[in-house]
């Protein structure tokens, strides 16, 4: 999870940590992609919109090799709507082989549209 946190700007090494049938889930906001593909498709629009996206106050409540739990924060304009995203992220990964299995986060999406909102 901290080097898919570290690499967030860099939406081809970020998806490159996800296995091939790996999945990365934000249910909150009905977002669902699978493979290093999918993964790179849903990031690289959002910093798109927030060029300066990246995560910081990274407080990880759960390491195992297997699976991590934290949380993590984003502060950044989006640049289309001029608005600032704040945001705190609660993350689930599971992995195998080395690689992301599974990374489900959650977030408030009032932030989220309010950020992205006209």
């Amino acid at each position: 999870l901290r080097e898919y946190l570290a690499n967030i700007s860099n939406p081809a090494a970020a998806a490159a940590l996800f296995a091939e049938d790996g999945v990365l889930e934000l249910p909150w906001v009905g977002a669902r992609v699978t493979g290093p593909e999918g993964v790179e498709s849903l990031v690289k629009p959002i910093l798109g919109h927030m060029p300066g996206f990246s995560f910081k106050n990274i407080h990880m409540w759960i390491e195992t090799p297997e699976r991590t739990f934290g949380e993590y924060e984003v502060e950044t304009e989006n640049v289309t709507t001029g608005k600032i995203y704040q945001q705190t992220y609660a993350g689930l990964l599971i992995a195998e082989n080395g690689k992301i299995k599974l990374l489900r986060e959650a977030l408030d999406t009032v932030k989220a549209a309010e950020a992205f909102g006209d």
